[in-house]
């Protein structure tokens, strides 16, 4: 099965209302540093969490390069949902300036 995604550049920089980015990433890295308004629910909570993920918005699918976001972009699909993977994660998205907040400790927000 082919995954289906979208670069960053073609992901909204302020998502409409249908929306919705899901960040996958540990907390951690949430932590460290995320997309303004995304919800997080980490690739190893997916399966127990299913009843928090929206099904009935378009999904962007986020970890820090594409890898896990695009094996949760597969389940998610082959459960009924309609989901994309991000391409480059959010490395691309920082890369690109896109927004981040959290930081720990008084840190500025960061992709780690």
């Amino acid at each position: 099965m082919t995954v289906p995604s979208v670069e960053i550049a073609d992901v909204p920089a302020v998502l409409p209302e249908g929306a919705v980015l899901l960040d996958v990433r540990e907390q951690d890295e949430w932590d460290a540093g995320h997309a303004p308004g995304a919800l997080h629910i980490p690739m190893s909570e997916i399966g127990a969490r299913l009843d928090e993920v929206p099904n009935d918005v378009q999904l962007y699918v986020v970890c820090r390069a594409g890898g896990r976001s695009a094996r949760v972009t597969q389940y998610l699909n082959e459960n009924g949902w309609e989901a994309v993977n991000v391409e480059g994660g959010m490395q691309h998205w920082d890369a690109h300036g896109r927004p981040l907040e959290g930081g720990v400790d008084g840190m500025e927000p960061e992709v780690i």
